[in-house]
C-alpha cells in the first residue's frame, strides 16, 4: 500500500492534538507544522510524526512542510481578535492555498463554523465563511466541514458551557439563550475530519455537520445539569446584551479568557443548524448512531481533573480531559501551595511522608482534624478515622480520612479525601533532589474541586481554617525530616 501523508497544521490546538493520533490510527504518515519542535515534545506521538518547524505565514516554511502531502488540514484561526485578524486570516488562507497548489496537495481539508445563510455574520463568523471561500475558490480540491459547539472536554464552547452551569444555579443571561443550536461531539468531528481526506476529488464544497438533535443553548445548559447531578438552573434572559459585554459577562464568571468567549458568543447570536446532510453521500452516519447530547457530557466529565493527572489523549475517548488542553479547561480547581527546600535527603523526607496518619498523626494538632471530622458527621460522613493500614504507601491504601489514589515510591504521592464534600478534595506531596547533596525540595498541593455553587462556597467558607492547617502541616514535615536527617548524622557509623 503507497504511504500516505497528511499535514496537520495547528498541532497542538484542541482539534489538532486529537486528529494526529487519529490519523496515525488510520494508517498516515503524519507531518505537523509547528513554530519550534518543543511544542509538541511533550504529546507521545512525537516520534511518530514528522516534524517541519516553521511559521504558517511564511511561503517557504509552507512550501517545505508541504513536499509530498497528499492532504493538508487547515486548523488554524484566531480567537483573540487582536489586531486586524480577518486580514491576517485572509491573507494565511491564501498562502496556504497557492502552497498546496504548487506542492501538489490533492485535498485541503478546513474545519469551519456554522453558519445561518443569508444573515449578516458576526465578525469572526465571517472570517471564517471567507476563509472557506479562499479555499473553495482555489485550484486544490477542498472540504469544508461546518460545526456549532464541539461537545468534549477542553474545547472552548464545551468549557463555556460546563462552567456556567457549575458556577450558576441562577443567571441572568442574554437572549442568545434561546437561539437554536446544533452541537456535535468531539468523537464525530474527528471521524469526519479523517475521512474527508479520502473524499473524490471532484468534490470541491462545504459540508454541515451536526448530531441528530437541535437545542437551545438553555436545553443544553439544563441537560449539562442533569448529566452532572447538579439541581435545575434557572435561567432569566435579558433582551439586551451585547456579544461584547456578554463576553466579558462571561470571562467575569468563567475561566475562559474574554478573548476567546466573545467569538463563541458572537456565533451564538446565530441561530446556528445545519441546513443540508449531503456529507452522508460520501461519509455514512456511524453505525451506532451519533454521539448524544448526554452521552457526549458523560464522556467529557469522565476522568481525573487537576493538571498534574491529566492523561494524553485518549484515543477511545477523545472527549475527556487531556494534557493537551489549556490549563483553564476543565473543572475548576482550587489549590493550596506550600513548597520548601529541605536539609534532608529525598529518602529521608519520603521516609517521613509515609509516616503520615495513624499514631504519627499530621503534623497539625489533632483537635483540628476532630473537628473536621464532626462537620463531616453532621453530613451524614464518617467523621475523621486516625487509623491507617500498615506497610508502605500502595493505591487504594486507606490513611486515616484518605485513601491513596496514585503513588510513585520516593517521588510523591495522591491522597484523596473520604469525607464528605460538595466536590473531591486531595493532598498531592511530592519530594525531589534538591541544588546541593543532603538537600531536597518539598512540595505540598491541597486542591479541592467544587460541585457547582455549594462547592465553592465551601472552599470560601472554610479557606480561612483550611490555609493555617495546610501550612503547618507543611512546616511540620519539613521539620521532622530535618531532625530525622540530623539524628543520622549524630549517630556514630557502625563498625
Amino acid at each position: 500500500m503507497a504511504e500516505r501523508r497528511a499535514l496537520v497544521t495547528g498541532a497542538t490546538g484542541y482539534i489538532g492534538s486529537r486528529l494526529v493520533p487519529a490519523l496515525l490510527a488510520q494508517g498516515w504518515t503524519v507531518r505537523v507544522l509547528t513554530r519550534t519542535a518543543e511544542k509538541v515534545e511533550s504529546r507521545p506521538w512525537h516520534d511518530e510524526v514528522e516534524i517541519s518547524e516553521g511559521n504558517a505565514d511564511d511561503e517557504e516554511d509552507l512550501r517545505s512542510a508541504m513536499s509530498g502531502v497528499e492532504v493538508a488540514y487547515y486548523l488554524i484561526h484566531s480567537m483573540d481578535g487582536s489586531g486586524d485578524f480577518v486580514e491576517r486570516d485572509r491573507n494565511l488562507a491564501k498562502s496556504f492555498a497557492q502552497c498546496a497548489e504548487t506542492q501538489g496537495v490533492r485535498r485541503i481539508v478546513y474545519l469551519s463554523g456554522l453558519y445561518p445563510p443569508g444573515e449578516k455574520l458576526s465578525t469572526h463568523l465571517g472570517s471564517r465563511k471567507e476563509v472557506e471561500d479562499v479555499f473553495l475558490d482555489s485550484a486544490v480540491p477542498t472540504a469544508v466541514l461546518r460545526a456549532a459547539v464541539i461537545l468534549g472536554a477542553g474545547s472552548a464552547s464545551f468549557e463555556m458551557l460546563r462552567h456556567l452551569t457549575d458556577r450558576l444555579p441562577i443567571m441572568i443571561a442574554p437572549k442568545w439563550l434561546s437561539t437554536r443550536i446544533q452541537p456535535i461531539a468531539i468523537q464525530d468531528v474527528l471521524r469526519y475530519l479523517v475521512k474527508a481526506a479520502e473524499l473524490p476529488s471532484e468534490v470541491n464544497r462545504g459540508f454541515d455537520i451536526g448530531a441528530n438533535e437541535v437545542l437551545t443553548y438553555k436545553d443544553m445548559i439544563d441537560r449539562y445539569a442533569a448529566v452532572s447531578r447538579l439541581a435545575k438552573r434557572r435561567v432569566r434572559t435579558l433582551p439586551v446584551m451585547t456579544p461584547g459585554l456578554a463576553s466579558h459577562w462571561i470571562g467575569l464568571v468563567t475561566p475562559v479568557p474574554s478573548g476567546i468567549a466573545k467569538p463563541l458568543v458572537g456565533s451564538l447570536v446565530h441561530e446556528v443548524i445545519c441546513k443540508e446532510h449531503d456529507i452522508a453521500t460520501y461519509i455514512p452516519d456511524p453505525e451506532g448512531g451519533f454521539v448524544s447530547f448526554d452521552e457526549a457530557i458523560r464522556r467529557a466529565l469522565d476522568g481525573p481533573q487537576p493538571i498534574a493527572l491529566r492523561p494524553d489523549v485518549d484515543a477511545e475517548n477523545p472527549g475527556r480531559i487531556s494534557a493537551a488542553d489549556p490549563q483553564w479547561a476543565g473543572m475548576t480547581v482550587f489549590i493550596d501551595e506550600h513548597r520548601s527546600t529541605v536539609d534532608a535527603s529525598p529518602e529521608q523526607v519520603w521516609s517521613q511522608i509515609e509516616q503520615l496518619g495513624g499514631e504519627h498523626g499530621w503534623h497539625v494538632p489533632d483537635f483540628l482534624w476532630r473537628v473536621r471530622g464532626l462537620m463531616d458527621r453532621a453530613a451524614g460522613g464518617q467523621g475523621h478515622v486516625a487509623r491507617r493500614e500498615p506497610g508502605p504507601l500502595h493505591e487504594g491504601m486507606k490513611v486515616d480520612s484518605w485513601v491513596v489514589e496514585l503513588v510513585r515510591p520516593g517521588e510523591s504521592v495522591w491522597l484523596r479525601s473520604r469525607m464528605k464534600a460538595p466536590g473531591v478534595a486531595r493532598m498531592i506531596l511530592s519530594v525531589e533532589s534538591g541544588s546541593r547533596p543532603q538537600q531536597s525540595v518539598l512540595t505540598q498541593q491541597a486542591e479541592f474541586t467544587p460541585a457547582g455553587l455549594p462547592g465553592l462556597t465551601y472552599w470560601g467558607g472554610l479557606w480561612a481554617g483550611h490555609k493555617p492547617t495546610f501550612a503547618a502541616m507543611h512546616r511540620g514535615l519539613v521539620r521532622a525530616a530535618e531532625d530525622a536527617a540530623a539524628g543520622s548524622l549524630a549517630r556514630p557509623a557502625s563498625h
